[in-house]
């Protein structure tokens, strides 16, 4: 790729000046590929004391994008016939939900990895808002770790959304309970076998699952920004998936930099870093079936309806990625990732022909610039969350 600006897409430009000039992003970069090559553009600060651009190949966290590295490996290991998506929690991880109010005999790795487990959303958990989602606290646990059984234990620690396979219920949760799964199958680390599976095989020289005491980044990358908090004071037990945008502080607050953080409590669902150019890579070869059997493949892409669930509209989940119909009806296939001051979005035609990359450092600008990007590019927008 190139390490210039490149010329051109004015419209996707336009986008990305409202981002900055109305909505207040630090910064935005985006990265396309299509038949004409690939396309950089940037626009804002990577570190608004130093006053630093945004470079193409930065170190990048990838949050909820780590989703479709999970089910990736996943599937990977049943082609390999270590297991099947079709197990159950129970068969790998005997008495892993024990004294919860989940039943591990009726939940499949494969509901996990579609977020149709029944399990509760994870982030809405009272020990994940206790510890970060306010500013004071967060700032207070931002470095401790969490262990694999701290993380199976948080994702059980409230009753279910849902029965299990009965419908779609987003929930970091379940990714943990892959990635404990992904170990006992194979007597590695999630992490190596993450590498193994996918980074190597895509010669993805910059991207890995951080081990579980790693809190920075392998190379140059954005300072993150947050301003998604919920207002000092507010008790956990307040806060619902319909009240929480009613509790959040006062936007006029100074963004928190928010870039040193362990990101072990999103074990198997939000712990990856890349870069843009290598997360085109992997969506290519998750779109285009490059990489994984046909028969995975398949399994990847047979979709749920999100519908009723407080998430993503006009979307269908697979397993770690979903698919998105525009407006106009065109359909796009991707991922993003939104955590603590970042977000990251990677979609493209059901080719793999046409695909953009986008990321910017922060969490309070993300959806609608996300939208104006996608209307610039493919003609229609279509991403709101459903709340």
């Amino acid at each position: 790729m190139t390490d210039v600006e490149s010329t051109g897409r004015p419209k996707v430009r336009e986008a990305m000046d409202r981002a900055v000039s109305e909505l207040g992003a630090p910064s935005v970069v985006v990265q396309i590929q299509d038949g004409d090559g690939t396309w950089y553009g940037s626009i804002g600060q990577a570190d608004t004391t130093t006053g630093a651009r945004r470079v193409p190949g930065e170190h990048l966290h990838t949050g909820s994008i780590s989703k479709a590295f999970t089910a990736a490996t996943v599937l990977q290991l049943e082609a390999e016939g270590l297991l099947d998506i079709d197990d159950t929690v129970e068969h790998w991880l005997p008495g892993a939900m024990d004294g919860s109010d989940y039943d591990g005999t009726k939940i499949t790795i494969r509901q996990l990895l579609s977020n149709t487990s029944g399990l509760f959303a994870t982030g809405m958990a009272k020990e994940v808002q206790r510890r970060y989602n306010i500013r004071s606290a967060f700032d207070e646990h931002r470095f401790e770790v969490f262990e694999p059984g701290d993380v199976l234990e948080l994702a059980v620690s409230e009753p279910p959304a849902y029965q299990p396979g009965e419908a779609f219920w987003y929930s970091n949760g379940g990714f943990g309970f892959a990635a404990a799964i992904v170990e006992k199958a194979t007597g590695n680390t999630f992490e190596s076998e993450v590498d193994r599976t996918l980074v190597r095989p895509l010669g993805l020289k910059h991207t890995f699952a951080r081990p579980r005491e790693e809190t920075g980044y392998r190379g140059r990358h954005p300072r993150a920004y947050s301003k998604v908090f919920l207002r000092e004071g507010v008790r956990p037990d307040e806060v619902t998936p319909e009240n929480w945008p009613s509790m959040l502080e006062d936007p006029a607050l100074p963004p928190f930099d928010v870039t040193e953080v362990n990101t072990s409590a999103g074990w198997g669902a939000a712990n990856v870093v890349s870069t843009l150019d290598e997360l085109l890579v992997f969506f290519t070869s998750m779109i285009d079936g490059s990489l994984l059997p046909p028969a995975q493949h398949e399994k990847m892409w047979t979709t749920v309806s999100t519908e009723g669930a407080h998430w993503l509209a006009n979307t269908r989940y697979g397993l770690g990625l979903y698919e998105l119909t525009l407006s106009n009806g065109r359909k796009l296939r991707g991922g993003t990732g939104q955590s603590y001051g970042t977000c990251t979005f990677v979609m493209g035609e059901p080719d793999g022909s046409h695909t953009l990359a986008v990321h910017t450092n922060n969490d309070w600008a993300t959806f609608p610039l996300l939208d104006g990007i996608l209307e610039a590019e493919f003609g229609a927008a279509g991403m709101a969350l459903k709340l």
